[in-house]
């Protein structure tokens, strides 16, 4: 099996230049201008169109079980949306309970997956406790080839640890040179907050913003980060949404902590009105944190723009509109969190950020790509276009012009969030390991061959 990828514009993290790539099986052999096809080669004309390595996300969901119901996507779903919106790896969040079992969790989510991804993955295993028996679970799941944790700083009594449960997690991180990525809220300010506002009898979608604003937010970063100063601990903030927590995370990180941040794209397009919407109608844009002032766009795309923030994730999380989000209907603190965006991520990062001169192309391959695959050990076997990579391609066209629909959409969810938006620019072939898997936006690659990514930790 053989890949030729002709007169495209090669576009890296750090390089622009016009070159044929040759993939043979798996992998990216020769760059260089006027390649012939050998016999039975596959021939792809990216004349007049970019070529990027492909992007990866972060920070998915495709299984969860989250307040009483599941998401909706499978990795049958999820995975074709991924890859027709130009992503070739995802990053899953492993969320057990504090109740379960840490390995068997991770186990089922392995079996989610393996069989029925089309396109490659790996896990952050999530640490919803920590004791001896979860200490002895989470060194043989880092054996077998996890090299990142999640920790709740949030979601107090469900997922959330307390203090000298992230304090051991950070030592053993630190010992093993795992990066932990956090999701920094102050689980006691939401708790509090939302009693008062349900008990004043504000129940509305808008007010799970009220639940937890900038400072809740900021307040979780610096927590985080002070137990990461004192332990030594490489830490990973997940999706950063404002102003107030990127100033904490940017002054630890003057201090030395080792912090990357990840903020995400409806971060960065939408804002807290969505929320706000009559008719339950905001119950599509409610997730944690929340969408925040429109001020804060701004500063997000300068933090990306200038190296201050290192990724761009979608925290896919998809529910129903018409038969889960009812669920808070009477009471926002039981509607289902997630803003589903896997398969629009590079759509809109390239309309809103590169088409308005927001950010570079450079920038939109590091933060969607190079950075992610640096930051959790897969480079340069992702996120890179040289001889030896990974065989990952995404032929994107800047011509293209379209519209976002929930009618045309893969994932499978009822509703999208940005129902009408215009796009600039889309995949028109994306590639894994050599095979073409999406063309046009329609999925045309193989379910099941998509392959777990055993990951070894090299950050110390």
């Amino acid at each position: 099996m053989s890949l030729l990828i002709k007169n495209g514009e090669i576009v890296t993290a750090d390089s622009r230049y016009v070159a044929d790539i040759y993939c043979e099986g798996e992998t990216i052999t020769r760059i260089d201008r006027d390649l012939a096809a050998p016999p039975g080669c596959e021939v792809v004309d990216a004349r007049g169109k970019f070529v990027f390595p492909g992007f990866i996300d972060p920070h998915v969901h495709i299984y969860l079980p989250f307040m009483g119901t599941f998401s909706k996507d499978t990795y049958e779903s999820g995975s074709r949306a991924a890859l027709v919106g130009g992503t070739t790896t995802l990053i899953e969040m492993c969320c057990p309970a504090r109740s379960d079992d840490a390995l068997q969790s991770f186990e089922l989510w392995m079996s989610q997956a393996v069989g029925k991804s089309a396109c490659d993955f790996t896990f952050h295993m999530g640490v919803t406790k920590f004791n001896d028996a979860t200490e002895a679970q989470l060194r043989e799941i880092v054996r077998r080839g996890i090299s990142s944790f999640k920790i709740f700083l949030a979601y107090k009594g469900a997922f959330g640890i307390d203090d000298t449960e992230l304090y051991r997690t950070l030592k053993l991180a630190r010992e093993l040179g795992v990066i932990v990525t956090a999701h920094c809220e102050n689980e006691t300010l939401v708790a509090e907050r939302c009693k008062e506002l349900l008990a004043a009898g504000k129940t509305d979608p808008a007010q799970h913003h009220e639940s937890r604003p900038p400072a809740v937010e900021a307040e979780g970063v610096h927590h985080l980060l002070t137990f990461a100063e004192l332990t030594g601990a490489a830490t990973y903030i997940v999706h950063l949404s404002c102003k107030e927590a990127l100033d904490q995370a940017v002054a630890a990180r003057q201090r030395g902590v080792r912090v990357g941040i990840e903020t995400l794209i409806q971060y960065l397009t939408l804002d807290k009105t969505y929320a706000e919407r009559p008719n339950f109608e905001g119950a599509k844009f409610v997730m944690s944190p929340p969408l925040r002032d429109a001020r804060n766009q701004d500063v997000l795309w300068h933090g990306l723009r200038d190296g201050l923030i290192q990724t761009v994730a979608t925290d896919h999380a998809p529910f129903d509109f018409e038969k889960q989000k009812p669920m808070g209907r009477e009471d926002f603190t039981k509607i289902p969190n997630g803003i589903p965006s896997l398969e629009e991520r590079i759509n809109l990062l390239y309309t809103h950020g590169v088409a308005r001169g927001r950010i570079d192309l450079h920038t939109l391959v590091n933060v969607a790509s190079t950075q992610v695959a640096k930051l959790f050990d897969l480079f340069p076997r992702k996120g890179a276009i040289q001889p030896g990579a990974d065989a990952d391609l995404v032929v994107f066209d800047p011509h293209y012009r379209g519209k976002i629909s929930a009618k045309t959409q893969h994932m499978a969810v009822d509703y999208s969030a940005f129902e009408g938006w215009p796009i600039e620019g889309r995949p028109s072939v994306v590639t894994v390991r050599g095979q073409i898997a999406a063309r046009d936006g329609q999925f045309v690659g193989t379910v099941g061959r998509g392959r777990f990514l055993r990951r070894a930790p090299s950050h110390f």
